[in-house]
């Protein structure tokens, strides 16, 4: 599995969750597994896992991610569990947690268990208030705002660190600036700024699309909800123009972060960015590992660990095959694309529109990397000089206010 360098990003509790955000993709998951009752990974599952994972990985540090649903469902036992059974296992390694969340259940005794256990822990939060209110409510249509400042209290107050994620849609793609000092406002230094953007059927009968996998009709519209290509590509520049001049070296943003790796020559940090795909698989609560997060769908079902290795699941041929089709069926227009370097024609779920030729397999957020990446590249091309004389690429900054 090392010689491949596959993460796995494992979902102990599935796709349950105390919330129910609109544009949530991975509320629809429960579909998959409409006769099951027991959503928490059984204890066997969760150790042949957390076992295989570390022993069929040569690197000296073993980088575990826990997703759902919402894993605080699941309690903090359940998680001194998973940490016991990494020392059991880990053979002397490094092992590194990371956790995401919606922040609602965090409090003292789960900070405390993040502190002690040097968990990196990610909490999701999509900007201000009203911004934030706008899909990201309860079951019963309450505001999350208030319980999600208070979870990052509470991490704040134990010297937890933590990172946030914030979705960018139809409701604040038009506020980055905003969303930005906020999120500088509450503590957060490192942030990913992640777009949605999903497709319904003809056939929906609620606000979650039923199961809609990425390879059906190029014609089905967007939801109401996702965001304008054009509108992220100025909420990434806006935020950048800030960013670029101020605070270099003092927030780090993930995009500009693997930008910047990427004009230096090399390898994206962010799966969509990467020649291929294939390096992230996921597995489910009952041990189903499917080829990636954003494909858990019939057909890319890959195992289950109960009945073969992690390691043959992940390096099978249909993974491998996975992995090769995003470069492989990569639009001309892409391949002849100045900034197709950088983008790789990013994620493959979201190549369901048309070239200016006719072409099928662009990425419906083309405008958006090619206006970002353009923007950008002067920058870029700076601070990776600086890199090469050993000068700080913060430097950058006294360089931007030039002008």
């Amino acid at each position: 599995m090392n010689n491949n360098s596959v993460d796995i990003m494992a979902k102990p509790i599935g796709p349950i969750c105390n919330l129910s955000c609109e544009y949530c993709f991975y509320l629809e998951k429960e579909k998959l597994y409409s006769r099951t009752s027991q959503w928490a990974m059984q204890h066997d599952v969760l150790e042949s896992f957390i076992k295989q994972f570390i022993q069929e990985n040569d690197n000296t540090v073993i980088n575990f991610a826990w997703q759902g649903g919402e894993p605080t469902l699941l309690g903090v036992d359940y998680f001194r569990e998973i940490v016991a059974l990494q020392k059991q296992y880990g053979e002397g390694k490094y092992i590194r947690n990371a956790f995401q969340t919606n922040g609602v259940l965090l409090n003292n005794e789960w900070a405390e268990f993040f502190l002690e256990n040097d968990f990196l822990v990610g909490v999701s939060i999509d900007g201000p208030e009203e911004i934030h209110d706008s899909y990201r409510r309860d079951k019963e249509g309450n505001s999350t705002f208030l319980r999600v400042l208070h979870g990052i209290r509470e991490l704040k107050d134990n010297g937890v660190s933590f990172n946030t994620l914030t979705t960018v849609h139809h409701a604040n793609e038009k506020f980055p600036l905003a969303i930005y000092e906020f999120l500088k406002e509450i503590g957060s230094t490192v942030m990913q700024f992640i777009p949605i953007v999903e497709r319904k059927s003809n056939f929906s009968v609620s606000h979650h699309a039923p199961l809609f996998s990425p390879n059906l009709s190029d014609a089905s519209p967007v939801t109401a909800w996702s965001v304008d290509p054009r509108a992220y590509g100025t909420f990434l520049c806006a935020i950048f123009d800030v960013w670029i001049r101020r605070d270099v070296g003092k927030y780090f943003i993930q995009l500009f972060d693997t930008t910047l790796a990427m004009w230096a020559g090399l390898p994206a940090d962010l799966c969509v960015f990467q020649k291929r795909c294939g390096k992230s698989a996921i597995i489910e609560h009952n041990g189903d590992v499917y080829s990636c997060d954003h494909y858990v769908y019939p057909n890319y079902y890959l195992g289950n660990i109960r009945d073969i290795s992690l390691a043959d699941v992940v390096t099978s041929k249909q993974q491998l095959a996975f992995g090769a089709m995003k470069e492989t069926q990569l639009p001309q227009y892409c391949r002849n694309c100045d900034v197709g370097f950088a983008c790789h024609g990013a994620c493959p779920k979201h190549r369901f529109m048309l070239t200016p030729k006719g072409e099928a397999g662009l990425n419906y957020l083309c405008a958006a990397y090619r206006k970002f990446f353009h923007h950008a590249a002067p920058y870029m091309q700076f601070m990776v000089k600086e890199l090469a004389e050993n000068r700080a690429p913060a430097n950058v900054m006294d360089w931007a206010n030039r002008f």
